[in-house]
């Protein structure tokens, strides 16, 4: 779904994991990205994990990470935005709250 509206959106190159490692490995070999959708709640490597080692290692600060979740408590987007997310989503989301 996610991958559809930012099809939408003009995002021309779409490309998904299945959890933080693979991400890791993915976005090591690709071009310099403009978004990176992560979801807190991954195995083998938490989403704020992954931000973390992308802000650290491999993205420069003009990608945009998007942390999208289904955790609501307050300290979660904290840690969340301090690793590195540029902005917080709270899933059930709508096509209009992605655009925004």
């Amino acid at each position: 779904m996610v991958g559809n509206f930012l099809r939408e959106f003009g995002f021309e190159q779409i490309h998904c994991a299945e959890d933080g490692v693979q991400a890791l490995e993915l976005i090591g070999e690709l071009d310099p990205l403009e978004l990176v959708v992560v979801d807190w709640n991954m195995p083998n490597m938490n989403g704020v994990e992954l931000i973390q080692t992308l802000r650290a290692e491999m993205i420069p600060e003009t990608t945009k990470i998007l942390m999208m979740t289904t955790e609501t408590d307050m300290q979660k987007v904290i840690q969340a935005l301090e690793a590195g997310a540029n902005e917080y989503m709270m899933k059930p989301f709508s096509k209009e709250m992605l655009a925004d």
